[in-house]
């Protein structure tokens, strides 16, 4: 019975190894260190950036910072290291099969799978508290954050996502004539006119097709009301899925042309928020998730972001 437990004990021990990546030095020091994680889709070693503090939290949040819709995890972030330095945060910057110009990346199930296999490895080698395991990103990584956190809700305890892409269907069609139109095809194969299987895929991989009403990450879903690389619509349709009648098509529409913004603000919509620092056009609550709509275009404020997950507990 003894040789049998120990046997289990080996082959458990191995299967971790095996799945939680291959590197034989984990990281101790302070700063920015690149480590290689073994995918449990493919079997691919797929490199992560991971920050740590010179004073680490026990157990310490972990803040998961997904890339551009175009970069890959070398694209560096001084704000949000700066915070988790303050904080004591660890943070996490998977690749997931970098920039979105060939079929594993964009959303596939195998960059979704590099996201929580690098989660796994981190929370097998440090102490985090799996209370407060975060997701942020902009643009693209605010896409992939909204997928993640509506397609694989289980290890967070909340998500911010700034400028991001709800709908890729909706996306292409606004770009189909620029580098993001040849990407998305690049990605697909086609466009989602080509055939029904392609269409099949770029709803599969959209954020809306996993948000709804009973959706149990908190979201912070935020966008410049003048972005003209994304637009302003994906967000407002994401809270929409979240909170549905909390914001009417004709709150949609008064964003989306020139002019004040909503015809009939509440004091909420215009409130200012002074760790954003910008003028409100819209804000909103529904449950645990808001969305906000500022002044300004393709762009994110990391420290907004950091200061409302930082105040979000797992249940």
């Amino acid at each position: 019975m003894q040789l049998r437990r120990t046997s289990a004990a080996i082959l458990l021990t191995t299967l971790a190894t095996t799945l939680l990546g291959a590197q034989a030095a984990v990281p101790s020091s302070p700063g920015r260190h690149r480590v290689e994680i073994r995918s449990s889709a493919d079997g691919t070693l797929q490199p992560s950036y991971l920050y740590l503090p010179s004073r680490l939290a026990r157990p310490a949040p972990l803040a998961v910072l997904l890339h551009t819709w175009s970069f890959t995890l070398e694209q560096r972030d001084s704000t949000v290291e700066a915070e988790a330095q303050t904080r004591g945060w660890i943070v996490l910057e998977p690749n997931f099969r970098g920039p979105n110009d060939h079929p594993e990346a964009c959303g596939s199930p195998a960059a979704q799978q590099d996201i929580l296999d690098a989660v796994e490895w981190v929370r097998w080698h440090y102490q985090v508290d799996d209370r407060r395991i975060y997701l942020l990103g902009w643009s693209g990584g605010g896409y992939m954050t909204m997928l993640m956190a509506g397609h694989h809700p289980e290890p967070w305890a909340a998500a911010s996502a700034w400028v991001g892409i709800s709908d890729l269907r909706d996306w292409y069609t606004a770009h189909r004539e620029d580098q993001y139109g040849e990407m998305m095809r690049a990605c697909f194969g086609g466009s989602p006119a080509a055939s029904d299987s392609i269409a099949a895929e770029f709803q599969a991989r959209s954020p809306l097709t996993y948000l709804n009403s009973r959706h149990r990450v908190p979201l912070d879903l935020a966008a410049g009301r003048f972005d003209s690389t994304v637009s302003v619509r994906h967000t407002l349709r994401a809270f929409q899925a979240l909170a549905p009648g909390t914001l009417t098509e004709t709150d949609v529409e008064a964003l989306l042309r020139p002019g004040p913004g909503l015809p009939r603000p509440s004091a909420a919509d215009t409130a200012t928020d002074p760790v954003l620092g910008r003028r409100i056009y819209l804000r909103r609550i529904a449950g645990t998730s808001r969305v906000t709509i500022f002044e300004g275009g393709h762009e994110w404020h990391p420290h907004a972001a950091m200061t409302w997950l930082a105040a979000q507990r797992h249940p």
